[in-house]
């Protein structure tokens, strides 16, 4: 008796579903990382050196760095595409807040350093009343921090003026000259280029010294349970790549200059003595700044109200590295 010969259309399936086996994304492997990164700004450094200096490579990690601007970068690592992220506080708060297992392993930088730029016709900050303040993306450090800045100066970012969503700093800043938007926020050395093309600097937070939780390494609860050894060997790396940071200007400018494109000569120098000021030694996120961070986002969310910052950091790995030594030693 002859077997059936099969049908074609369970023919194609065969073919599809070998075909959706031989192209599906591999899974991923130990040792081999992505980390993304949401802005192309000086905060973002310690990724860029770190690869740039080959710690990972020494580290027994092999590392590709991924440009996923602003929300792209927290929702990679929601999703798991992404294993790190350099992303704010403020963005991965309002995910962490509403139930997703992002959390903190380093804080680069716990300081905002933006300066308010504004159209050159703004003389005081009443004049920006029912102006357009542009911002990269709601949610996103930038907007968080353009919030803050407009209520320290007696304004209600809610009803005295209109939000933007822009982009990052280089459209924002373009949006500004071609007059799309008045004001902005920027950080050094970018508040320079604004400055240059005629718009002025209304506000700087780098004075006002407010905590704030702004870039820092971010991972997931459920990715550290499951690697902890890889978890530390990244922080570890990191905290090498501080090191060189702050100690080898050439490879650091390197770095700046590949990933932030700056081609200048003063610019790449203003841009790397900003980076070694800016990140701490010992890169401990900051508590109080995820306070300022909930306090925004309370009336949105209303797990911020009571929200612990120590829930959103896991420092175990910094301490470890702190307690032993490594860090001090780093630099004697």
């Amino acid at each position: 008796m002859k077997k059936p010969k099969p049908s074609l259309k369970c023919f194609l399936f065969i073919i599809s579903f070998l075909s959706a086996v031989c192209v599906a994304p591999k899974a991923w492997t130990a040792g081999k990382l992505r980390i993304g990164y949401g802005a192309p700004t000086v905060s973002m450094a310690p990724l860029w050196v770190t690869k740039e200096a080959g710690i990972f490579e020494k580290n027994d990690l092999e590392v590709e760095a991924l440009y996923l601007e602003s929300a792209l970068v927290q929702k990679a690592l929601i999703a798991g595409d992404i294993q790190f992220a350099e992303m704010t506080g403020a963005l991965m708060s309002a995910p962490r807040l509403q139930g997703a297992d992002l959390v903190m392993l380093a804080g680069f930088q716990n300081r905002l350093l933006y300066r308010l730029i504004v159209r050159p016709e703004i003389g005081t900050v009443s004049d920006l009343k029912g102006k357009r303040v542009g911002v990269s993306r709601f949610g996103a450090g930038a907007d968080q921090s353009t919030r803050l800045l407009l209520s320290k100066l007696g304004l209600d970012p809610q009803k005295d003026v209109t939000l933007l969503q822009v982009g990052g700093e280089p459209t924002r800043i373009a949006a500004i000259v071609g007059k799309s938007i008045d004001a902005t926020v920027v950080q050094p050395p970018m508040h320079k280029k604004a400055a240059e093309a005629g718009m002025r600097i209304l506000a700087n937070m780098e004075e006002m010294d407010i905590p704030f939780q702004h870039t820092g390494l971010v991972t997931t609860q459920s990715f550290i349970a499951k690697e902890p050894a890889i978890v530390r060997r990244v922080v570890k790396s990191f905290i090498e790549g501080i090191h060189v940071s702050k100690k080898e200007a050439e490879v650091s400018k390197r770095a700046i200059r590949r990933y932030m494109r700056v081609k200048d000569e003063r610019e790449l120098q203003d841009t790397y003595e900003i980076l070694k000021d800016l990140i701490p030694k010992k890169p401990y996120p900051t508590v109080e700044g995820f306070r300022i961070i909930f306090a925004e986002l309370g009336g949105k969310i209303p797990a911020a109200r009571t929200a612990d910052p120590r829930d959103f950091v896991e420092l175990r790995f910094l301490e470890e590295l702190d307690r032993s030594g490594f860090i001090d030693g780093l630099y004697r």
